[in-house]
Parts: C-alpha cells; sequence; structure tokens
C-alpha cells in the first residue's frame, strides 16, 4: 500500500476529494514568475483530518544571487543555498515529477495562490529543458475559494491570516512546508465549513475556480482604478488561473 491509499470514504458532510488532498509550495528569489527562480519546494499529502501522510522538501542552488529582501522572507541565503542545494534542474524535474503523480492518481493538489507557484514551476522547467505542466488539474486554491464564499469579510487574505481565520494553525511561516500544509489545512476547512455549496464534482470545483478567479481580478482592477491605483487605459490585472 502506498502513502496514497486509504480506506474508504466514510459518511460525511465534506466533499470526496477531502480524503487525500496534495499540496504544493514554492519558496523563489522573488515574485516575478516569469524570471525568478525556486529556492525550496515542498510536495506532501493530507489526509481528511489534515495529517500529513507523504511529503518531501528540496532546497535548490537556484544559480543567480538570491537578493537580500527574499532571503529576509524565507531565510535561505545565496551562501547556504550553493553549500547545501541541490542543482536547479534537478529539483525542477523531481517537483514535477512529483506533482505529475498526484495529478495522475486524481488526488486534487491544493496551492494557496496557484497561479504563482504553478507558473514558476512552469518557467523553471522551460529554462531546464524540462517538459513542464502546462494545464495542472485538478487544483484546489483557498485564496480563490476563500474570496468566493466569504466575500464580504474585510481584511487582508494572506495565508497568515486566513489561516487563523479558520483556525489553522501556521508556525514558521514563509518555509515551503508550513505553508503547504497550512494551505491544505485551510483547503480542508473550506470543504467543511462550505460543504452545501460546494459544486458536486472535483472536476466542476476546478472549472468553476477559473471563472472564480477570473471574476475576482476583473472586480479587483475596477476597484484599483476606482481609487487611483491604476489607471483606467491599464491592462487588466491578470485573472489566468491555475497558471499564467
Amino acid at each position: 500500500m502506498t502513502a496514497w491509499q486509504a480506506e474508504p470514504l466514510s459518511l460525511f458532510q465534506a466533499p470526496e476529494w477531502t480524503r487525500l488532498v496534495g499540496v504544493f509550495d514554492l519558496e523563489t528569489t522573488g515574485i516575478d514568475v516569469y524570471r525568478d527562480r525556486i529556492v525550496t519546494a515542498h510536495v506532501g499529502v493530507l489526509d481528511r483530518d489534515g495529517h500529513v501522510v507523504d511529503a518531501r522538501d528540496w532546497m535548490a542552488d537556484p544559480g543567480v544571487e538570491i537578493p537580500a529582501a527574499a532571503s529576509a522572507i524565507h531565510g535561505v541565503t545565496t551562501r547556504r543555498a550553493r553549500a547545501e542545494g541541490a542543482p536547479a534542474g534537478d529539483v525542477v524535474a523531481e517537483v514535477v515529477e512529483s506533482l505529475r503523480a498526484l495529478f495522475d492518481a486524481g488526488i486534487p493538489v491544493v496551492a494557496y495562490n496557484a497561479p504563482f507557484d504553478f507558473s514558476v514551476l512552469k518557467y523553471e522547467a522551460l529554462r531546464h529543458g524540462i517538459p513542464p505542466i502546462h494545464a495542472p488539474a485538478p487544483v484546489i486554491d483557498p485564496l480563490i475559494v476563500d474570496k468566493t464564499y466569504d466575500r464580504w469579510r474585510r481584511g487582508k487574505r494572506t495565508l497568515s491570516v486566513v489561516a487563523a481565520h479558520y483556525k489553522v494553525p501556521l508556525e514558521s511561516a514563509h518555509e515551503a512546508c508550513a505553508d503547504a500544509v497550512a494551505a491544505g489545512r485551510v483547503a480542508l476547512a473550506l470543504a467543511e465549513r462550505f460543504a452545501a455549496w460546494m459544486p458536486p464534482s472535483l472536476d466542476d470545483l476546478h472549472d468553476r475556480q477559473v471563472s472564480w478567479a477570473r471574476a475576482q481580478a476583473a472586480g479587483l482592477t475596477e476597484y484599483f482604478v476606482r481609487i487611483g491605483r491604476l489607471e483606467a487605459e491599464a491592462p487588466p490585472l491578470d485573472g489566468a488561473w491555475p497558471i499564467r
């Protein structure tokens, strides 16, 4: 029996996909999905109670200097990455392989603000000559789901804030493992709280998030124009999901 196999789903209100969820997070050299590089990565699997049943972590030598601002967030300096990190191409290939295995097994992958992590991974794969995951699915993005089902809640929607709202512990924030596991547990909490309104199937939930993300980006664009943060003639915010 592999770590992904489990007993049949018992009768409860949460959707069936909560039986097992993959989790995925990257820490990087910056926030440009096209140019920045992976520093650390985590891919794991949680059971329906949020327990970790499978996990793997990576540290890469990104091959470029890690800016001090990025190191201050995730704690990995250029010196440490060069000393402890594996070659970036090897890390990218193994992360892609791990995610493909989850998708091939029909296990949804949770990623908070999914377009960032999946896009960085895509362009890193292309950079290293590795076939990328062009259309990751099924994906669950707690940021998109939370904004949809609790649209009018005030306050930030960072992972740490949303995790606290759903009473999910998050220690060592901005470490790939901690963030990935917390995001997975937030997804499970959302599934339990909003089970009555969740789409009936995992594929439907994935497709709905594509529409929700597009609508949320359009709404945020209108708001930014209204408050003067964006010019009316400026390109709208990118609502592509789960990858750019």
